[in-house]
């Protein structure tokens, strides 16, 4: 199999006028004799006439396959790295598949906990961690938190030993590797230049894995990197177990984890490297460069655990064509549901639920509701020639960086989200109201 390149996350090549490809749709997808499509034997218009529009639809077959996929392919005690996409719901099935879960601020943690994580289920990330935020992972007992400066073992050495039962705390050294993935600048995260981890080259992450050492109630358990997302190329992550290996081999480390980053195809001319792929590349390498047999590789994906299990419903609104210029597709969505496009430059495809199987010949921009030129869904977008105002309009490949980044641009309610499994349809966050946005005011 031949996998993109994966150099940034511009548009890349132009949407197909053919009909979507099968492997940008939810696992449990299928097509009706009309044309029509259902998932998880569910009509998607009747979705979005149910629910309303905009709606992120996620299919539970897809999510719990790709979790199995995980553990299946790097053993148990992998994580999940909520940030992709993480509510309630969504923290109890990834524990149910046997996940860790990684979070990274307050409010993440919080909702791990509200889902029933135990403590030994718990990462904590991030750059720059609160004094509160260590503290919580501390008082658990059992959490694990991956150390990302000086400055925080400094503050760990102030805080460890205060958990429960005086529990020793487990830490992983984020190492900078030194390594340029091949993806969009702003989430490249394991080259020299990067606020994230101690540096391999530098000598900083020995000094870091030593400090830490010295620390009463402290105990360094393994390495940890995480060189970007949405990377394709899997010698980029080969080469991360290749820098890895010798640090963890050396300090009698017991983990290795490799972070994320695994990308996803977002167009049908697209294709991305499977989990199952990406551990075989990682495992294989870490025993090239002599990691010892009983250290264990671990990784912790988001979007590709998530990425291609949801799909975005919105109905269009107004079709605009400019002769000469452009056509103009708007619909109730826009960036506040799904800033990849702005921030990014990201390409996804969309199509017409109710004949998924036509052909795609109109081209049109497909823009949102928002007071921005720079409100686009889809820049390049290919559509049936029927498309019409009232329509329900897909854009599939969403179910990471949607939601989780969603905003109240303009003052609107985020979407509802939707699980779907075996016929039934459970909203799992609701949708925002005026009252949910005025709340908070006084």
């Amino acid at each position: 199999m031949t996998f993109l390149s994966g150099d940034d996350e511009s548009p890349g090549p132009t949407p197909c006028e053919t009909p979507v490809a099968r492997h940008l749709l939810p696992d449990s997808t299928a097509v009706t004799a009309a044309g029509r499509l259902e998932v998880a034997d569910i009509d998607v218009v009747a979705l979005a006439e149910e629910f309303g529009t905009p709606l992120f639809v996620y299919d539970e077959a897809t999510l719990r396959a790709r979790c199995r996929e995980l553990v299946g392919a790097f053993g148990p005690g992998g994580a999940y790295a909520t940030k992709a996409f993480l509510c309630r719901a969504m923290a109890r099935l990834a524990l149910e598949e046997g996940l860790r879960l990684d979070v990274s601020t307050d409010g993440e943690l919080g909702v791990a906990l509200a889902a029933g994580a135990e403590p030994d289920r718990i990462v904590m990330h991030g750059n720059n961690k609160s004094d509160a935020e260590l503290a919580a992972v501390v008082a658990l007992g059992g959490g694990r938190i991956v150390v990302d400066s000086f400055d925080e073992i400094a503050r760990l050495a102030r805080l460890a030993g205060g958990g429960a039962r005086g529990a020793t705390q487990q830490v992983l050294v984020r190492v900078n590797p030194g390594i340029e993935a091949h993806t969009h600048e702003f989430i490249a995260t394991g080259r020299e230049d990067s606020k994230f981890g101690f540096s391999v080259a530098s000598g900083a992450a020995g000094s870091a894995i030593d400090a830490l050492r010295k620390v009463v109630a402290v105990e360094v358990v393994g390495v940890h990197a995480h060189i970007g997302s949405q990377i394709m190329r899997l010698d980029s992550f080969a080469r991360i177990a290749e820098v890895l290996a010798p640090l963890a081999a050396d300090r009698g480390l017991a983990e290795l984890c490799v972070g994320g980053g695994l990308g996803v195809a977002y167009l049908s001319d697209e294709s991305a490297p499977t989990i199952t792929e990406w551990a075989a590349a990682v495992l294989a390498a870490a025993a090239r460069a002599g990691l010892p047999s009983g250290v264990r590789v671990s990784a912790e994906p988001g979007r590709a655990l998530v990425a291609t299990a949801a799909m975005t419903c919105y109905r269009v609104g107004t079709v605009k064509e400019l002769p000469g210029i452009r056509n103009y597709i708007a619909v109730d969505g826009g960036m506040s549901d799904n800033p990849r496009p702005v921030l990014y430059g990201s390409g996804y495809e969309a199509f017409l639920p109710r004949d998924v199987t036509a052909d795609r010949p109109y081209a049109a921009r497909i823009v949102g509701k928002h007071c921005e030129t720079g409100d686009v869904v889809v820049a390049e977008a290919r559509l049936p020639g029927d498309v019409a105002v009232g329509d329900v309009l897909v854009t599939p490949v969403t179910g990471a960086y949607g939601f989780s980044m969603a905003s109240n641009y303009n003052r609107v309610g985020r979407p509802p989200v939707v699980f779907v499994r075996d016929g039934s349809a459970r909203v799992v966050v609701r949708r925002e109201t005026v009252a949910d946005l005025l709340r908070l005011e006084s």
